[in-house]
This record gives C-alpha cells, structure tokens and sequence, in this order.
C-alpha cells in the first residue's frame, strides 16, 4: 500500500497540470492571458484582505501568549488518548482553524521532532491537508466582502474541521498503524 501512495503520489501532480493544459487547448483557452488576469485579480484580493489577515493573525498570538492553549491542551490530552489521537497533535488540531500559518508551524516541529516517515508525522501532515482554517476564511474572506451574518458558516467549518481529523487519525491508523 505503502509503495503504491509513494508511486501515485510522484505522479499526481505532473498529471494534473497535464490535464489542466490538454483541457484548456481544448476548449482554445489562451492559458497565459487568463493565468495573468487572474494573477492581477488576486493581488487586488489581497490588498483587500489585508486589514482582516492581520486583525486575525494579533487574536491568534494573543490566544497563545496568554496560555489558552495550554490549558486547553491539558484538558483535552488524556479524553483524546482514549479515541487513539496522540496528544503532539492536538495543538495542531486547535490551532488548524484559527491559522494555516500557525498550524504548518506545528506541522514543522512534529516533523523535525518526529520525522517525516513517523506516524506522527503522517498523521499531522494528512490533518494539515483534510481540514481548512474555519476561522481565517470566516474573518477574512466574509469580511473583505461585507458578510456581517455568517449564520452557520463557522458551525458547519468547525463540524467539517472535526469530521476531516477523525477521518485523518482513522485513515493514518489504518494504512500507517
């Protein structure tokens, strides 16, 4: 199983530009016109978002310096344990919906600590690509577009958030464990 995600997956991305180029010959889609109007488009995104970013990127060292996190990591370590979630990935779990930044910085650590090929490793990179950062994109996408109700964008991100970790622990426990 192993050796077939290790050979897929030096594939994988080579594939889907290749399709992306066949697909946009096609169809006669001038590929470097649109990738440039879409390259200006994005630098007006982000010129637009930036206020938020910040306003979020101060609430999230602010959760961390005060030691929030800490105190809630103590009290989720030993009820996680029991469901088979190391608790080194718990901070990861915490912080994935507040920051991409903050939680690859998590990432980093569990793999310089623990190596790539661990199941730690494993486990905290797939949480890193099965879950969004719930958090950011309410602040900084609803708000740069004006979205003052986001009823229940951020329960449904949060439960998506859940439901992508659970998936993570129980498919690196199967191919991984």
């Amino acid at each position: 199983m192993i050796n077939f995600i290790n050979h897929f997956s030096q594939w994988a991305i080579p594939l889907i530009i290749f399709s992306i180029l066949i697909s946009a010959f096609i169809k006669k889609v001038k590929v470097y016109e649109v990738f440039t109007d879409g390259a200006v488009e994005g630098i007006a995104v982000g010129v637009k978002i930036l206020p938020y970013l910040l306003a979020m990127l101060m609430a999230i060292s602010i959760f961390r310096a005060s030691g929030a996190l800490d105190i809630i990591l103590n009290l989720l370590s030993k009820p996680l344990s029991t469901f088979g979630i190391p608790k080194e990935v718990i901070p990861l779990a915490l912080i994935r919906p507040l920051s991409g930044t903050g939680s690859l910085g998590v990432v980093t650590d569990l793999i310089n600590q623990y190596g790539p090929d661990s199941f730690i490793g494993r486990l905290a990179s797939t949480m890193q690509g099965s879950t969004e950062t719930t958090f950011y994109v309410a602040a900084v996408y609803f708000g740069a577009i004006g979205i003052k109700n986001s009823r229940h964008a951020i329960l449904a991100g949060l439960v998506a958030d859940l439901a992508g970790f659970l998936a993570a622990v129980f498919i690196c426990r199967l191919v991984f464990g």
